[in-house]
C-alpha cells in the first residue's frame, strides 16, 4: 500500500509518496513521469511521520537554507537508476555536475571504458524523488540546462534558491547535447 499527501511549495502543488516508512516520491504538479513509481492503489494520510519529515526537509529547503538531515528515502527503480540517483544524492548543496562527469563515475563503479551521458540523463529524469535527490543540480557539458522532469523554469528557481548564478548557463534548444 503507498501512501500520498500534498505539499504546497513556492513551485506549486508536489505529491509526496510513501511505504508507510520511507518516502517513495516527490513530484512537482504536471512533472514528466509523474507518480511513476507510486502504483495506482494509494491511500491519502498526511499524518505519517515519513511525511511529515519531509515537508520539514521542505520548508527549511524553500526558506534558502540547507536542510541538515534528509528523510528515509526508498527510490524505487533499475539497479543502473539508483546507482546514478544515489551519485546525485552526493552533489553539495548550491553546486552543479554534468551529465558527462556522472557518466564517468558510473563507468568507473562498473569498470567499463566509458558510459553514455544520454543514459545518465535516461536515469536522471526518472527520478522519483525529486528536489531532494538533487537532480535539479545536473547540467550539460556545455554549459546548457537541459533536461529537468519539472521543467527548465522550475530548474532555474531551485539553482537560484540555492544561491547559483544562473547566469553562466544557457536555456537549452532542441537538440541540446548533455
Amino acid at each position: 500500500m503507498q501512501f500520498i499527501t500534498y505539499y504546497h511549495s513556492p513551485l506549486g502543488k508536489i505529491t509526496l509518496s510513501s511505504d508507510g516508512k520511507f518516502l517513495t516520491g516527490l513530484w512537482l504538479d504536471g512533472q514528466k513521469y509523474f507518480a511513476s513509481t507510486s502504483g495506482t492503489v494509494y491511500e491519502e494520510n498526511e499524518a505519517l511521520q515519513i511525511f511529515k519529515e519531509t515537508q520539514a526537509w521542505l520548508n527549511c529547503y524553500f526558506h534558502g537554507q540547507e536542510p541538515e538531515f534528509t528523510p528515509a528515502l526508498s527510490p524505487q527503480g533499475t539497479p543502473f537508476r539508483v546507482s546514478v540517483w544515489n551519485i546525485l544524492r552526493q552533489i553539495p548543496y548550491g553546486e552543479t555536475i554534468t551529465y558527462k562527469k556522472i557518466a564517468d563515475k558510473i563507468a568507473r563503479l562498473q569498470e567499463v571504458n566509458s558510459m553514455s551521458a544520454q543514459a545518465i540523463g535516461g536515469a536522471v529524469g526518472h527520478n522519483p524523488i525529486s528536489i531532494i535527490i538533487p537532480c535539479h543540480r545536473v547540467v550539460g557539458t556545455n554549459g546548457s540546462l537541459t533536461g529537468y522532469a519539472g521543467g527548465i523554469a522550475n530548474k532555474i528557481k531551485l539553482l537560484e534558491l540555492e544561491g547559483i548564478d544562473t547566469s553562466q548557463f544557457s536555456i537549452p534548444t532542441q537538440g541540446t547535447a548533455l
